[in-house]
């Protein structure tokens, strides 16, 4: 019997231990979870500091009353790579909010590299952008009525603008591009001109001697007539109709239209 009773409690004794150290573990790595949580808690909390704080952000809230601003996070990292910031319209309760910017880092580095400015219908007016991540806007997009109507770039980097872009429709007319680096911030001195039929370039005009003037002229002609509208082509066959019909009269007329 008291060898039972001595079994009993070794036995006891065993199972508390045993149960104590699983407690004690759990509770450890409990403790391990929490710890890694705080300190993981705590980098995205900087990060989210920092990038409020270094992003370079260029759209106008801080210290705006009429300003409401919304972050949000697109990659998962949890720290904001889309700012928008809205004004407010109106007196309580009819109170609205219009998009006034809109600025985005693509690249991940805390750096805001592209920023859109909105009118006061929320409509875009203009975009600035860095498109190699170099910390300078090289592209400035212009806006009307909600439509690309010009783009302005830096291609080589210096801060000057050297090209131009000009839209229709949506779509590229005419381009201007300043090739020697002549131009400066508040002079504009292309030379290469660029036409579009239905966004395909079809003629190049170069300036050779930096007069401004075009002085060479490379067209695709091939293009050209592929682009060239149905109503012309049926003028040329009504023409050759009236020339087989009037004979002399039709060589006549063909001569003169070529003359003039």
């Amino acid at each position: 019997m008291v060898r039972s009773a001595r079994g009993r409690g070794l036995l006891t004794l065993g199972v508390a231990v045993a149960v104590l150290a699983v407690a004690c573990g759990g509770s450890e790595a409990n403790r391990r979870r929490e710890a890694a949580r705080r300190a993981a808690s705590g980098a995205r909390s900087q990060g989210m500091q920092g990038a409020n704080r270094n992003d370079q952000g260029r759209c106008e809230w801080r210290g705006r009353p009429d300003r409401e601003v919304s972050e949000y996070d697109t990659t998962g990292d949890d720290v904001p790579d889309v700012r928008k910031v809205f004004r407010r319209v109106g007196d309580p309760p009819a109170v609205r909010l219009i998009l006034v910017c809109r600025e985005v880092d693509l690249n991940g580095d805390g750096i805001k590299d592209v920023v859109r400015y909105y009118d006061d219908e929320g409509s875009p007016l203009r975009e600035e952008a860095d498109r190699n991540f170099d910390g300078r806007m090289d592209l400035l997009v212009i806006f009307q009525d909600g439509m690309v109507v010009r783009k302005e770039l830096d291609t080589n980097g210096d801060g000057i603008v050297d090209a131009k872009i000009f839209y229709e429709d949506g779509k590229p007319f005419r381009a201007e591009r300043d090739s020697r680096g002549r131009s400066t911030a508040t002079h504009w001195q292309p030379d290469t001109w660029e036409y579009y039929e239905k966004g395909r370039l079809v003629r190049v005009g170069v300036d050779l001697d930096g007069d401004g003037r075009v002085d060479r002229w490379d067209r695709d002609e091939e293009l050209q007539r592929q682009l060239a509208p149905p109503e012309e082509e049926e003028g040329e066959q009504d023409g050759e109709g009236a020339q087989a019909g009037g004979e002399g009269d039709g060589e006549a007329a063909s001569e003169e239209g070529a003359e003039g």
